[in-house]
């Protein structure tokens, strides 16, 4: 059950509204209920909704989901709303920015495990645009549990001796069996995009600019036409937001615009833009806006591949060793400093299970299949879905396990990290029976035959 919400917790913070939609209770009875408030903690809702959507989402990955799997999925978001009330209680802040970045993250990891912004846009029927817009006060409410969550165990930790004690506790026939997990390093060369390139693109969004301020035209159709922003193209580049939603650069463009002016091009972490303001009122804005990412020439593709062609050539034949290497030739700002090691965000740590990494970067396995500990692979073309471009990379073997079942001597951190999740989940249910008798909870009747971990 435990790692059943975990796995929803992760994977449906964004899906679960995504798939929202007005759930009708009794068939074709005019007396149907359209959606309806099933649990309240505090001024937090949880909606008939909120749990259908998240049997769609778990029973889209194969997950059977019968009465007690939606009294978990309730009482998850119960506790939830219960560490929200909390942290609203205890003036918990979370910034405009931290909540972007943390929207940013989630999508790309999102949209790396489904295959593209577009694959991700389709399927959940609504654009990129939409989705952060609808979101970002769920993103905002989630991190602010979190943080109430890290401030209730914040300073646990165990001993050796804890870590003994929980490893002996558990039944021999109950031991976690660990799966095959591979440790990767990579060298990475991303071609130069030259200001060759970028004056390119510039020239072209310069004519277009022109056309439309002499009327020639729309600047709404050109954006349907050439604008790379799939969110907001289809409907003519226009984007509704508050200030704080987007890019610095974007923003200062925007708010240095009267009503109908078109800005000068400028450049962004996406590409370069130029954009109209249509609607302003305080921090609410309305804009159309057409964004296009400079190509890179094949010249600089040839370039990053002779590159990583002559890094790789030098590691085969011993004239250099692979930590040298990655200082020397790796441009991946995230694994450079760290000997080339690709972190696992799921766990913190440097080894991966395969199906993570699978969800990561499917060529990740082709590339290491063959490949014995130590042992690395020739260049190849791959996207980072990171960076959002294209480069060149040499995947290193440092390390994979069998799979076994779980013991101390081989899986040390693994077991403390249980030891220390036991811990906290002991502190976080005296914390939650504390607080229990102080709030006001309201769960509806169709879920009074559940069993819950908690007296709610």
């Amino acid at each position: 059950m435990k790692l059943t919400i975990i796995w929803i917790s992760l994977f449906t913070l964004i899906a679960s509204n995504v798939y929202a939609q007005p759930i009708s209770i009794g068939g074709d009875d005019s007396n149907a209920v359209i959606d309806k408030v099933i649990g309240q903690i505090g001024d937090n809702i949880v909606l008939l909704s909120d749990i259908e959507s998240q049997k769609v989402q778990a029973q889209s990955q194969g997950i059977e989901v019968d009465y007690q799997t939606q009294c978990y999925m309730l009482e998850e978001m119960l506790y939830q709303n219960l560490l929200l009330n909390q942290a609203k209680l205890d003036s918990i802040i979370i910034e405009d920015p931290q909540v972007n970045a943390e929207m940013e993250n989630r999508l790309r990891t999102i949209e790396a495990q489904i295959g593209s912004k577009e694959a991700l846009e389709e399927f959940y029927g609504k654009s990129y645009l939409q989705i952060k817009n609808e979101f970002r006060e769920v993103i905002r409410d989630r991190l602010m549990s979190q943080e109430m969550e890290r401030t209730i165990t914040a300073g646990v930790q165990v001993s050796p001796r804890d870590v003994q004690q929980f490893f002996k506790k558990i039944p021999v026939d109950s031991l976690p069996y660990i799966n095959a997990k591979l440790a990767i390093q990579q060298i990475v060369v991303y071609p130069e995009l030259l200001q060759e390139d970028k004056n390119n693109t510039i020239n072209e969004m310069n004519e277009w600019r022109t056309a439309i301020l002499k009327g020639d035209r729309s600047f709404s159709s050109i954006a349907k036409i050439y604008s790379e922003d799939p969110g907001s193209a289809q409907i003519g580049g226009e984007i509704n937001g508050t200030k704080g939603m987007m890019v610095k650069p974007f923003e200062s463009a925007l708010f240095s615009l009267k009503e109908g002016e078109i800005s000068d091009i400028f450049e962004t972490e996406y590409g370069f833009h130029f954009l109209q303001l249509l609607d302003r009122k305080g921090d609410d804005y309305k804009v159309r806006h057409i964004l296009r990412i400079p190509e890179v020439s094949r010249a600089s593709v040839v370039k990053a591949s002779d590159i990583i062609e002559e890094c790789y050539s030098r590691l085969k034949k011993g004239e250099i060793s692979w930590d040298d290497a990655v200082l020397l030739y790796s441009e991946d700002d995230d694994t450079k400093q760290n000997r080339g090691n690709l972190t696992n965000p799921y766990s913190g740590e440097q080894l991966w299970d395969m199906e993570n990494l699978n969800q990561i970067d499917p060529q990740i396995f082709i590339l290491t299949d063959n490949l014995e500990i130590g042992d690395f692979s020739e260049p190849s073309l791959f996207s980072d879905p990171r960076q959002r471009k294209q480069g060149v990379r040499i995947i290193r073997l440092a390390d994979r396990t069998k799979p076994h079942v779980a013991n101390l001597e081989d899986d040390y951190n693994f077991i403390k990290q249980a030891a220390e999740n036991d811990k906290k989940a002991e502190i976080i249910t005296n914390w939650v029976n504390n607080k229990i008798p102080n709030a006001y909870i309201k769960i509806d009747e169709d879920y009074s035959r559940c069993t819950y971990r908690y007296n709610w």
